[in-house]
């Protein structure tokens, strides 16, 4: 039998009322619509009602959001869900354990942080560990918080040189033929790398250090046949290696220096046939010591609000794509034993087409 509903209230200093609910209350209409409870505010007093449990956790988020805006941190409405999330995830987490720590100041004086428990822990492997890999969505902020662990190390000497890497693959669409040279060639794969580093510092010294090797960005290709030693790496849209690739690249790695391999095994550009580099290393690496593998899903996401929905309708898609296909695959199985000696070698009639299984392949 459930718990009948309980209310509660909460008082907070006026001073950090606004942090807590938002413009017209936004972030409080965020809150009760996310636990399932009511929430309301008079003057500086919020008031929870609902089932014990999530009003304990509400209660619980709203004075650590409190504490937080005392100590100058501001969350807006996505770091709020994040968090409330976490909480819900670990009784024992303070949202200061998320929120507080700088990964680094970049070139405009902005501090650079983990943004939800799935990034304070991917920060934490990258720290502890030589080869990490980061696995999720799009907006996850993978490659953007490797790049920043990167720079903090290289302006920190730890290391020597970074160097940031990604296949030469379309997206999908075939751009015919690209004019200038190997390096012009390559460049419009390598750009969001650049966009990235330059987020991170101002531009002169990005392109200083670039030019003195201190920081090398190049496709993939090009890591064939060296050993990199005191650097930081850093292989971008990894689901796009080849698994002759991923091997390639994983056996690159020498002394002194650390590896992020970041991508999203759901966004595969590779020929069809071609197995995916990062679908087999987290397969097979999975319980080597020394690896640690980040997995991240559409709540980590730290882009527009839309773009978590837009990732959460694509993988509904793709999870009823996959199971129509297993449907039809079990279905041809089963014709097939309970075929007759002599019908065995007779090729099965196709499957109806259905809606789903002609999109199979986007994404």
């Amino acid at each position: 039998m459930a718990d009948p509903p309980t209310t509660t209230e909460v008082e907070v200093d006026q001073s950090t009322l606004l942090s807590l609910t938002g413009p017209g209350n936004a972030n409080l209409k965020a809150l009760g619509k996310h636990l399932g409870i009511e929430v309301g505010s008079r003057g500086n007093v919020v008031r929870l009602g609902g089932a014990p449990a999530k009003v304990a956790l509400a209660q619980r988020f709203l004075l650590q959001v409190a504490e937080l805006a005392i100590e100058g941190i501001a969350l807006d409405r996505q770091d709020h869900l994040r968090g409330l999330h976490a909480l819900g995830e670990d009784p024992a987490l303070h949202l200061r354990d998320i929120f507080s720590e700088i990964v680094l100041i970049n070139g405009r004086g902005r501090a650079i942080k983990a943004r939800g428990l799935a990034q304070k822990r991917y920060v934490q492997a990258m720290r502890a560990h030589d080869l990490t890999f980061g696995i999720g969505p799009a907006g996850t902020g993978k490659t953007y918080l490797a790049m920043a662990v990167a720079v903090k190390a290289l302006l920190e000497r730890q290391i020597k040189r970074i160097i940031l890497t990604r296949p030469a693959v379309e997206a999908g669409e075939k751009l015919g033929f690209l004019p200038g040279d190997l390096a012009e060639k390559v460049n419009p794969y390598l750009r969001p790398l650049y966009d990235a580093l330059n987020d991170m510092m101002d531009a002169d010294r990005a392109n200083g250090l670039v030019q003195r090797g201190q920081i090398e960005v190049a496709p993939l290709a090009f890591m064939r046949g060296r050993t990199l030693n005191d650097c930081f790496v850093i292989l971008d849209e990894a689901q796009n290696a080849t698994s002759e690739q991923m091997r390639m690249f994983l056996t690159r790695l020498g002394y002194e220096s650390r590896a992020v391999v970041t991508g999203d095994i759901t966004q595969i550009d590779l020929p069809p046939g071609a197995r995916s580099g990062l679908a087999e290393a987290r397969a097979l690496l999975a319980d080597i010591d020394g690896i640690s593998f980040c997995e991240f899903t559409d709540v980590d996401v730290v882009r527009h609000p839309l773009v978590q929905r837009i990732v959460v309708a694509y993988e509904r898609r793709d999870a009823e794509v996959g199971r129509v296909q297993k449907e039809r695959a079990d279905a041809r199985r089963a014709a097939l034993a309970g075929a007759t000696p002599s019908t065995v070698g007779l090729e099965l009639p196709p499957a109806a087409p259905s809606e789903a299984g002609s999109r199979g392949g986007e994404g």
